[in-house]
């Protein structure tokens, strides 16, 4: 096989895996603030490309649908912490995976008695669409925009983290919230604005998978699961695993497609089971 066609698929790979980045952090931010399975993330993912959808429908706006999805995801985020997620807090895994997976059914089900069960069009707009030349072969410039818009999230989920009160706050809630709250921070408003990141995030990530994957009411059961797996591959709680291992998935599938396509779903799994046998605490997870 040609280095180009090698390179092609390791691309390939990359933009694959970045939205499970997008995904992944999400779901890493809110079990490792709040210590809550979030098994409502699909769903959150499938509402944000639903809104998207239709922001660029009635307005005719790409770019605006970008913002409107992943802030109202937000919004929806903190209500759903404020109702539902912040009363289970203490209570064990087993009550957050029962109480969001209920959420997840709602959502699903809300969304195939309004809008039915085919979903609206979304096709990539037309200043992002046709090919790039990038010297060994063509690729779609949508794609690339995926690639870049995931590495822009990475870096401003960094700097909101680690270059911003919010997120110095967030980061002690995590250690130790009794001794945060102790010290005078509202820890309600922090676990609050945890939660509507994690979710937004999962709306960003439906909102540029949207013209890729297309839009459906299920479009997020699978992205949960190839989502926890590479939070599983990270290591629980841990962004920067979230991103390494959603890149490291996805180039990994993509040659499994070319070479032995019949095991690329597997694949997934054979590589968390992997790294739970070798580093169960995952890739860059604490004990």
């Amino acid at each position: 096989m040609s280095a180009q066609a090698l390179l092609l698929q390791l691309v390939t790979g990359v933009v694959v895996g970045a939205i499970w980045v997008i995904v992944a952090i999400g779901l890493s931010l809110i079990f490792g603030i709040l210590r809550i399975v979030n098994f409502a993330h699909g769903a959150f993912y499938m509402l944000g490309a639903y809104l998207a959808a239709f922001a660029v429908g009635w307005t005719g706006h790409f770019w605006l649908a970008l913002l409107v999805a992943p802030l109202s995801m937000a919004a929806l985020g903190v209500l759903v912490e404020r109702g539902l997620v912040g009363r289970l807090y203490g209570r064990g895994l087993v009550y957050s995976v029962l109480a969001t997976y209920a959420v997840s059914l709602v959502i699903i089900e809300g969304v195939k008695i309004l809008w039915g069960t085919v979903g609206p069009q979304f096709r990539v707009p037309a200043e992002l669409a046709g090919m790039v030349n990038l010297g060994f072969s063509f690729f779609p410039k949508y794609r690339l925009f995926v690639l870049l818009a995931t590495a822009l999230t990475v870096l401003g989920m960094w700097w909101w983290l680690y270059r911003t009160p919010m997120g110095l706050f967030i980061r002690a809630a995590s250690q130790d919230p009794l001794m945060t709250q102790a010290l005078g921070v509202d820890i309600s408003r922090v676990l609050a604005g945890a939660f509507g990141a994690g979710v937004a995030l999962a709306g960003l990530g439906g909102a540029l998978a949207g013209p890729l994957r297309g839009v459906f009411p299920e479009m997020g059961l699978d992205i949960l699961v190839e989502s926890f797996v590479v939070v599983v591959i990270g290591g629980m709680g841990s962004l920067l695993g979230a991103v390494v291992a959603g890149l490291l998935v996805g180039v990994v599938q993509s040659f499994t497609f070319l070479w032995a396509p019949v095991f690329a779903h597997v694949v997934l799994f054979l590589l968390m089971i992997a790294t739970l046998l070798v580093r169960p605490q995952g890739l860059f997870g604490t004990e």
